[in-house]
């Protein structure tokens, strides 16, 4: 047979080696619904234990929400379990209409279209709208799905450094005899936690006629006065081309996400995009959920406004504490190691105490950039957040990390 005990060893050497570097990734096991309390398995077979989730991208705090629970269970009797098909057969139900319009209002754009997740979104759009004599122009920190989705693509390709506005603009006028130009970013970098300079991205592609593409998944329901995303905070809501989201976030917490934007590039995606013309529709229990959500959010910002709070608490506890931590006003907020290593060690040691939150290193982030990516939720109370801070300053105590800088946190562990 093909898999030969010559192509076991390969892969088991390869594992191996991982494990022996300290940054094989292990999985944890819920054993309850999200929340900032969960009963955690780790390692596997081993006791649960109650800890506070400082990792989720539960950032409304919606994803066990009474009401949105209620919701799915409705829309699970009303509509069934599945549509078994893609949408243009015969996997199109009324309320999938529904939660595009409902959407499109919401985004402030002219058009959306639903896809089994952002994943799918950022594959598809860009082989829908554009053509090899287009060109992409990306921030280098975007999303490793909109890369993916660039990559099926067969316009041209150049990056911009990060956030430089004088550099994309060098790069708008390099390709200034192209069909079509698209400026592509995040709305809030998920890694990072910084915001994309929408205004001034704006008034570039607007200077040099290009279209701008923003995936807002870590923006959505939470950032902008009433949560609309980047383009509200930013003021330049209705000037963005093209949106794109997820529902597995602020949004319920679920799956699914959607294209929203000019209604020509919209109709080009459902006609067009791969992932939305060959896979099975988004199930109707995640549309009533997500339904439900809207209807929340159009009520008041309550949640949205508790959440900007607590990530306020949570870098001032985490400043004071003397941590290196990444600049922002979100609610992701790194704690820097800059060690791979370190930062798993580190996870493993907040575990002990009581704290879920995970490391990450390369390839997630750049070589020497690794961190805990801390994430805050309107499901916290001051209470978990105190906590949590107490466990990360103990940690940070006993790997010698506090007040350090960031070379000197690299010169005791390295890159």
């Amino acid at each position: 047979m093909a898999y030969s005990d010559k192509v076991r060893a390969l892969y088991q050497d390869q594992l191996k080696a991982i494990q022996d570097a300290g940054i094989f990734k292990m999985e944890r096991y819920i054993h309850s619904p999200q929340a900032a309390d969960i009963d955690v398995e780790f390692p596997a077979g081993s006791s649960l234990k109650k800890v506070i989730n400082m990792c989720a991208n539960n950032y409304l705090g919606l994803s066990s929400h009474p009401d949105v629970v209620k919701a799915a269970h409705e829309g699970l009797d009303s509509r069934g379990y599945g549509m078994s098909s893609v949408r243009f057969i015969c996997g199109t139900q009324d309320i999938h209409r529904e939660l595009e319009d409902r959407l499109t209002k919401f985004l402030g754009t002219e058009a959306t279209i639903l896809f089994p997740s952002c994943m799918d979104a950022n594959a598809g759009v860009f082989e829908a709208v554009l053509t090899k004599d287009d060109v992409m122009i990306s921030d280098r920190l975007v999303h490793a799905s909109l890369i993916d989705g660039i990559r099926l693509c067969s316009a041209m390709h150049d990056t911009f450094k990060h956030s430089d506005m004088a550099h994309l603009e060098s790069k708008l006028q390099l390709h200034a005899d192209k069909r079509l130009k698209l400026v592509i970013t995040d709305g809030v970098f998920s890694m990072d936690g910084d915001t994309a300079k929408l205004d001034e991205m704006v008034a570039l592609c607007e200077k040099y006629e290009a279209l701008l593409l923003v995936d807002d998944s870590h923006s959505s329901g939470f950032i902008g006065k009433t949560g609309r995303g980047t383009h509200e905070k930013c003021g330049v809501m209705g000037k963005i081309d093209l949106i794109t989201t997820t529902f597995g976030k602020a949004l319920g917490g679920a799956s699914g996400g959607c294209v929203s934007g000019r209604k020509e590039l919209v109709e080009m995606c459902r006609q067009r995009a791969r992932p939305y013309l060959f896979s099975n529709t988004i199930a109707p229990v995640v549309v009533a959920g997500v339904l439900k959500v809207l209807d929340i959010l159009s009520l008041t910002t309550e949640r949205r406004d508790k959440l900007e709070k607590n990530a306020a608490y949570w870098r001032k506890g985490l400043t004071e504490a003397g941590f290196v931590l990444r600049e922002g006003d979100t609610p992701i907020v790194p704690v820097m190691l800059f060690n791979a290593k370190l930062s798993q060690d580190f996870s493993r040691a907040l575990y002990d105490e009581g704290v879920y939150a995970i490391g990450f290193f390369f390839p997630v982030v750049p070589q020497g950039q690794a961190r805990i990516r801390t994430q805050i939720s309107a499901a916290h109370e001051i209470h978990h957040l105190d906590k949590a801070l107490e466990a990360f300053t103990k940690v940070g105590g006993k790997f010698n990390i506090l007040g350090k800088t960031k070379q000197e946190i690299i010169d005791m562990y390295g890159m």
